[in-house]
């Protein structure tokens, strides 16, 4: 039986970004990445990621993993019970994570946060008490949100709503949904994050989506490992490849890619409050 043949990948160096930019959501803190961190890290650099954010998922995440990034200032924190994990919830975990975003400056939103109807894994009650918990927090010590969302967008954006947090600084993490959904988001004044699947030749829904969105009001993310975009579907995701889908949503823009990267970039700079 013949082998069956390798596959020709292009790398992210292809793409051809010459402006260190920001990749705003990576799990860098979980197992895929022991073995080869400091490669995946170089790997991100040369591509022309110059900031990443790392989001923790809880404070017992972010008290035993912090320490992978002492090494790498260009690490920003995010930190928050996902709603998947939000049937472990404790009322000390706002205490910690309270204590958290006091102490650490590299502490920079509340995230990711929100509902999960998808996996149906915790009661709806339970997933949105606890995401209108961290909404307090962060509302009490001024730090922005970053909402995780999976087949719940209206109730989600009904939460935000009742909560009063339009016109209050949101990231909408990982936005695969319609134009007419955007169109919501974006009408309170929030930021929108684009990942891989956005890359994918069927996803038409989300390409529209995309050509619908102001660039003012969208930045960029692997959520790595998870949604690799192309050409390195179906391989780990890493957060080097952000800049295949930065190619991809300036093609839908009609842009050049540096621009768009750069308008990106700047935007997640102003949201998270990141020095140049």
């Amino acid at each position: 039986m013949a082998k069956k043949k390798k596959k020709n990948r292009a790398l992210p160096q292809s793409v051809g970004i010459n402006i260190p930019g920001v990749e705003t959501h990576a799990h860098l803190d979980q197992d895929d990445y022991r073995e080869d961190l400091p490669e995946v890290m170089a790997r991100a650099k040369e591509s022309g990621v110059g900031k990443i954010g790392n989001v923790f998922l809880g404070p017992q995440a972010y008290h035993d993993n912090k320490g992978l990034f002492a090494d790498y200032p260009e690490v920003f924190f995010l930190l928050g019970v996902h709603p998947n994990d939000s049937g472990k919830f404790v009322e000390e975990d706002i205490d910690a994570m309270r204590e958290a975003f006091k102490a650490d400056p590299r502490l920079k939103a509340v995230g990711e946060i929100g509902l999960d109807f998808y996996w149906d894994r915790v009661p709806y009650d339970v997933q949105e008490d606890v995401f209108r918990k961290q909404l307090q927090l962060a509302e009490e010590l001024d730090f922005p949100v970053v909402i995780h969302s999976r087949d719940a967008h209206e109730r989600t954006l009904e939460v935000l709503e009742d909560f009063g947090w339009s016109g209050k600084p949101l990231l909408w993490h990982c936005f695969g949904g319609e134009a007419e959904t955007a169109k919501r988001i974006i009408d309170h004044g929030w930021y929108i994050s684009i990942p891989g699947p956005v890359t994918y030749k069927k996803n038409e829904i989300a390409q529209e989506a995309v050509r619908s969105i102001p660039v003012e009001r969208m930045v960029l993310e692997t959520d790595c490992p998870y949604l690799t975009p192309e050409p390195w579907r179906g391989k780990r995701n890493e957060p080097a490849f952000v800049v295949f889908t930065a190619a991809k949503v300036a093609e839908l823009k009609g842009m050049e890619v540096n621009e768009l990267w750069k308008i990106c970039s700047d935007n997640a700079h102003e949201f998270f409050g990141l020095e140049e």
